[in-house]
């Protein structure tokens, strides 16, 4: 068989329409499988890069692609899927013939009772490739575990918990063929991924903090999963200005607010970081304007990521109060800083103590002593710091210990130099910083938290 008559139809359509390379084709598929799923059809993802190139061949592959991927194809070339799998050669010939063709001979009982044979053996092979729905329910009340404990367990715990998760999202992927499992699997390894993403940066390690957040915002594009999507480049933006690239974090805020499906906790959690940005930029009018919208975004739209799921993709009161006391740092107002701490530690203060996640509890304590160290009260920053002091050594994630270093940065201003109770903090806060999993990891003061 020479080359041209090795080649599908398939192979004809997608070079003739300037998508014959795996990208722009899977890129064509998913517009036309998001058209289908509007209408309520059953789709499946993309064919996977290898499958691609085996169905631009003439027998590349043993059996026709299920309906859930037929029906994708065929609106595309608006043929069927036996003519995409015929030969190219046969199929240009066959344009010149009449179409008054003699009808075929009618099939024998025995030719319909093997073809009947035949298709139940495939149906009976496609049932036995889905996975246990227990499986999968199992998977996904881990995750949601996970999700919801995060605040109160050491990070190096998460990332061990949270990579088995996702390593056992992706080798169950490869054993069903169901395009519904398909999509569970595929949101809980976009799950599992941003939560990795969350404790690397935890664990100061910038580069895979990154590259976990745009593992978990590609898995929601494959799937066309809005809160995904934008819990994952909310990520990005926030480590874009710990990076010290504030504008960039800038327009990474303003694309994750443009995804649908989103909740209010999802929207407040955005006005957050943008308002963080802002206050890299120095830009007080935008900063504030984020930090009015984050406080008033209190409606009652929910989404399952943010809303019920919740726990680290949660961003409720107390966090939002937090992360304006940083912001507000930011543009050094002390007084605003002070009020948004003490509001977060309140509303924290209301929870049984198991249950206060420290990632919140930290930083906010530690910015309630910030702000007044500038009040030049050293006192009471020690007294602000208590509670982070006793905070265990695995706990000690890097959004506190920049904090912290901020914080020894005010302890170095002219009005507290030789000042015993200002000096005695600085080496509590010097001995308390070098034991963190950040540090031992290389973590570097990043911009994140600046004097």
């Amino acid at each position: 068989m020479d080359e041209g008559q090795r080649r599908t139809v398939l192979f004809q359509l997608v070079s003739a329409r300037g998508i014959r390379s795996y990208r722009p084709f899977s890129e064509e598929y998913s517009r036309a499988a998001a058209e289908l799923r509007r209408d309520g059809h059953e789709v499946a993802p993309p064919p996977g890069p290898r499958h691609f190139e085996r169905l631009l061949i003439v027998g590349g592959v043993k059996t026709a692609p299920y309906r859930p991927t037929a029906r994708v194809l065929e609106l595309m070339f608006e043929r069927s899927v036996k003519e995409l799998l015929s030969s190219a050669a046969e199929d240009s010939a066959g344009q010149h013939t009449s179409n008054r063709t003699l009808s075929p001979p009618l099939p024998t009982e025995s030719e319909l009772l093997m073809t009947a044979r035949d298709a139940a053996e495939h149906s009976g092979d496609a049932a036995a490739l889905r996975v246990d729905e227990l499986t999968l329910d199992q998977l996904h009340d881990d995750l949601n575990r996970l999700s919801r404990e995060y605040g109160c367990k050491a990070p190096a715990e998460v990332f061990h918990e949270a990579n088995g998760l996702l390593k056992h999202a992706q080798l169950t992927i490869d054993r069903t063929r169901s395009p519904e499992q398909h999509t569970r699997l595929y949101y809980a390894a976009g799950q599992a991924s941003a939560l990795l993403a969350a404790v690397s940066f935890d664990l100061g390690a910038m580069a895979p903090a990154t590259s976990f957040a745009r593992t978990a915002a590609q898995y929601g594009k494959t799937i066309d999963h809005g809160p995904l999507q934008a819990y994952a480049y909310g990520m990005l933006s926030f480590m874009a200005f710990w990076d010290g690239r504030p504008t960039e974090s800038v327009r990474l805020a303003h694309i994750a607010q443009r995804f649908g499906g989103l909740g209010s906790t999802a929207r407040r959690r955005l006005f957050a970081i943008e308002a963080r940005a802002h206050g890299h930029l120095r830009d007080d009018a935008e900063a504030r304007r984020c930090i009015l919208a984050a406080v008033e975004e209190t409606g009652s739209s929910r989404d399952e990521l943010h809303d019920d799921i919740g726990g680290e993709f949660a961003f409720d009161a107390a966090r939002t109060a937090m992360s304006n006391a940083t912001t507000s740092l930011l543009l050094r107002d002390g007084a605003g800083a002070e009020e948004f701490a003490t509001t977060a530690l309140a509303l924290l203060g209301n929870r049984p103590t198991a249950e206060v996640p420290i990632v919140v509890s930290g930083p906010a304590a530690i910015d309630l002593a910030r702000a007044r160290l500038m009040r030049n009260e050293v006192e009471g920053a020690r007294e602000a710091l208590a509670s982070v002091f006793e905070v265990p050594a695995g706990h000690r994630a890097s959004g506190m210990m920049e904090r912290l270093t901020a914080a020894r940065l005010e302890l170095t201003r002219r009005e507290f130099r030789g000042a015993p109770a200002a000096v005695a903090l600085a080496d509590q806060i010097e001995e308390f910083t070098a034991l963190s999993p950040a540090r031992r990891l290389g973590g570097q003061s990043a911009l994140a938290i600046e004097p």
